[in-house]
């Protein structure tokens, strides 16, 4: 039996991701440690991995830090020995690769989104691609979750093509099978209500100020609409602000931190994903396997999953006219909406079941292990 160890610090959709490929790993031929930061819940993963360590990562990059977690790492790699080690997210990556220098295994990074892809100024980026650069020859395979993440990494030179694997990320269909989906009463909307929903952090990645702004135009428009935001995040304070500014308080809700989205998407008659940035947006496979017209903005992978007009309309980034039109039209249009979550559906299914995710992750590391 070989034993992997994985080191992640960031949470989100990156924890997520890390707790379906552990549900679904073969216990019989992979044993699992968990090296984690201080923000992770021992009791979701104390079932999970034979072993959970804590070591205090932060996301800001401070020299003293830094080096405790990495000596912290470098000891836990040498107390368990692992055969392969998986690291989630940029932080880790960094931490990780540099612990396991002159340590014998197997390296796997998994960025799950490229830091120097969001919007940030250009000395960041090259700072972001520089230090990539520089730990990509620390691992034996880079796991990209997406084409686009795929070449964005190969154009900047972070490594050869060859060193990246595309492993497309995914949901476990299964889990959402059993759906409680949340009534409207509880919500304090009425039942007749149009419902335009997001999920996803309230920052500046996802974009919530154009969904606020937009949302002001849809109910010009559209009188009984009301819209859900499930999330939260630091820009959360400033979007309540904004709505009480747009007069529309009355017919928001912000959810904040929910343990199962996907019961309030199963409210929607329309889902929305207006990110600036994104590696890949996980949140639009729920979104289609719940069945919902999507509406999504044309950021880095998101073009990769959502051709606009066949299981989805787009808009561009940060075009509030674009995402109100986008609404309107499938408001308006019953036939382009059924049409739009037929081929969803099946596109779902094919491509985002997590089953393909572990087989895949699986694959990738029984090749490197013979080589």
């Amino acid at each position: 039996m070989n034993t992997i160890m994985h080191i992640v610090q960031a949470t989100g959709g990156v924890e997520r991701y890390l707790y379906t490929l552990l549900s679904n790993s073969d216990k019989t031929e992979y044993r699992n440690i968990l090296v984690c930061s201080q923000e992770y819940d021992y009791e979701n993963f104390k079932n999970l991995a034979e072993q959970v360590e804590f070591v205090e990562m932060y996301r800001k990059i401070n020299l003293l830090n830094d080096l405790k977690a990495i000596t912290q790492v470098r000891n836990i790699i040498k107390k368990y020995k692992p055969d392969i080690v998986y690291m989630h997210s940029s932080k880790a990556g960094a931490i990780g690769r540099i612990a396991n220098l002159g340590i014998t295994n197997i390296s796997v990074y998994n960025a799950h989104g490229w830091a120097f892809n969001m919007r940030c100024s250009n000395k960041k980026k090259i700072i972001y691609t520089t230090i990539e650069k520089m730990l990509a020859p620390l691992c034996t395979k880079i796991i990209a979750i997406s084409d686009f993440e795929k070449r964005s990494a190969v154009e900047r030179g972070v490594c050869k093509p060859e060193k990246i694997e595309v492993i497309l990320n995914g949901i476990n269909i299964k889990e959402y099978e059993n759906v409680t989906p949340v009534r409207r009463i509880d919500l304090g909307i009425p039942e007749d209500a149009f419902i335009v929903g997001t999920v996803g952090r309230l920052t500046e990645q996802k974009a919530p100020d154009i969904f606020v702004k937009a949302a002001k135009k849809i109910k010009e428009k559209i009188p009984n609409s009301y819209f859900v935001m499930v999330g939260d995040g630091d820009q959360q304070e400033v979007i309540e602000k904004l709505i009480k500014n747009q007069e529309l308080q009355d017919c928001f809700v912000i959810t904040g931190w929910v343990k199962n989205p996907i019961d309030y998407i199963s409210c929607f008659d329309i889902a929305t994903l207006l990110s600036r940035w994104e590696g890949f947006g996980l949140v639009l496979a729920e979104y289609m396997i719940t069945g919902k017209p999507i509406v999504a903005t044309r950021a880095d992978a998101i073009p990769d999953i959502i051709t606009d007009g066949e299981n989805g309309l787009m808009a561009n980034v940060d075009d509030i006219d674009g995402v109100y039109r986008a609404v309107v039209k499938i408001h308006d249009d019953k036939a382009l909406a059924g049409r739009l979550v037929q081929n969803k559906l099946s596109c779902a299914k094919d491509r985002f079941n997590f089953e393909r995710v572990v087989k895949e992750t699986e694959q990738l590391f029984r090749q490197a292990l013979k080589v």
